[in-house]
């Protein structure tokens, strides 16, 4: 979950590793196949696995079907490019601060919050993430490891604000944490319907019930 900026600069997660300053066939396979991802990004987002074709992201491409055929044999293979490309950004943003806490959770508002930023990825997510509730999709696995991680994550913050003496009495962790996901995915849901929803506003608003001081539901700036 679920906000995003470039890829990787040697291309996708898919890519080959480039050396530095190479522009021979390796970085420029690199970089046809990282267009070749975001291509594919819009394509789902819009159509989804099932209705979107291979061919629908060479025409984006500007390459022939056995031309994006050649980097990726089969659709699923480039279903689990894009998978990577979001999870590498993900991680790269996660490892970036050590939080705990409360501070988990100011940071978990404010990349939902930033993913308005680019829409296609908030309905690249909601497009894969229906189809992937059947077992036999190609995604199921990684939107089941997505929302496992996500709980643990949001888990161990309100844990450590139970802690702290942060949260109401009677609040336990866990259900905090997937009241907190649900919320997650429900105003998202309802932000692509209308924009005009504060996905921030909302998502304070379900910390504050949880806190014993109402205050603490916005970060200090």
């Amino acid at each position: 979950m679920v906000t995003e900026g470039n890829p990787r600069s040697d291309g996708d997660p898919a890519a080959p590793p480039v050396r530095r300053g190479s522009r021979g066939k390796y970085a420029k396979s690199a970089e046809r196949r990282r267009a070749i991802v975001l291509a594919a990004i819009e394509v789902f987002s819009k159509s989804g696995f099932r209705d979107g074709s291979l061919r629908d992201v060479a025409e984006k491409v500007g390459i022939t079907h056995p031309g994006i055929r050649h980097h990726f044999p089969t659709k699923s293979d480039l279903l689990q490019a894009v998978l990577r490309w979001r999870e590498d950004e993900a991680l790269a943003k996660a490892n970036r601060v050590r939080l705990d806490g409360i501070d988990v959770v100011h940071a978990w508002i404010a990349a939902v919050a930033d993913n308005v930023q680019n829409p296609t990825l908030i309905e690249l997510e909601f497009a894969l993430a229906g189809e992937a509730s059947s077992a036999g999709h190609p995604a199921h696995g990684h939107f089941a490891r997505l929302y496992t991680k996500s709980e643990e994550i949001l888990h161990r913050a309100f844990a450590v604000m139970r802690d702290r003496g942060q949260l109401r009495d009677g609040t336990e962790p866990a259900l905090a944490a997937r009241a907190m996901l649900a919320c997650t995915q429900g105003v998202q849901a309802l932000w692509l319907r209308d924009r005009r929803i504060d996905i921030a506003e909302v998502l304070q608003a379900q910390l504050t019930v949880l806190l014993r001081d109402p205050l603490a539901s916005k970060p200090v700036q």
